[in-house]
């Protein structure tokens, strides 16, 4: 079977795939450039779940099982904030410096600096049945300064107790490990596979 992820990225696009197979052996993760899905995806919903959605969505117009994610950081002393603005916290052509900047500004003398990583990932079916939502949490810490030099986003700055380390501290399987993205696509896949086989055994059925 295809599912086509709403992305560019051939590192999500792996990623997936990967943690996919093991559920769902077989499973073939396209690209929108695979497909011949064009233009830009505006994501204006007001929570993950809703980008998700809106992503899945655009990727589903393939005629295939479409899926899309969503994910920021949400710092409890700034009620949440960045959240789904992540990407831009410090501007619509914001790089990671910049809103890592603008982060450590708007922490600045403050004791709290509990957050977490949240991720939704959603999938939506051609067929019109309902689609399969799910969310991963990583509860972390701000930095007041960066550490590491893999990761992105954020990661230099997300201190994960449990490892002793920030994501950007983290080898590429330890973050997956752990990660609010990693939690996400696990949950995906035991969901989807789980509503494959009950459509498999209600065909067997007939």
């Amino acid at each position: 079977m295809k599912a086509v992820l709403a992305s560019h990225n051939k590192h999500k696009i792996a990623e997936l795939q990967r943690l996919l197979s093991v559920y769902i052996p077989g499973i073939e993760i396209l690209s929108l450039a695979d497909v011949g899905l064009e233009g830009e995806i505006v994501e204006d919903g007001k929570t993950f779940g809703e980008n998700a959605l809106i992503k899945a969505n655009f990727a589903a117009r393939s005629g295939l099982i479409g899926i899309g994610d969503d994910s920021g950081l949400c710092v409890y002393a700034l009620d949440g904030a960045p959240g789904v603005y992540s990407a831009r916290y410090a501007g619509e052509n914001a790089n990671d410096k910049a809103n890592n900047e603008k982060l450590l500004e708007a922490l600045k003398g403050e004791p709290n600096r509990e957050a977490k990583f949240v991720c939704t990932v959603a999938c939506v079916f051609p067929d019109g049945s309902d689609p399969i939502v799910v969310e991963g949490e990583t509860e972390g810490e701000i930095l007041c300064v960066p550490r590491g030099e893999s990761g992105f986003g954020y990661d230099p700055l997300f201190w994960f107790d449990f490892d002793g380390k920030t994501f950007a501290e983290m080898s590429e399987d330890e973050k997956n490990a752990v990660s609010h993205r990693g939690k996400a696509i696990k949950k995906l896949a035991a969901a989807l596979a789980q509503r494959l086989g009950n459509e498999n055994n209600s065909t067997e059925n007939k």
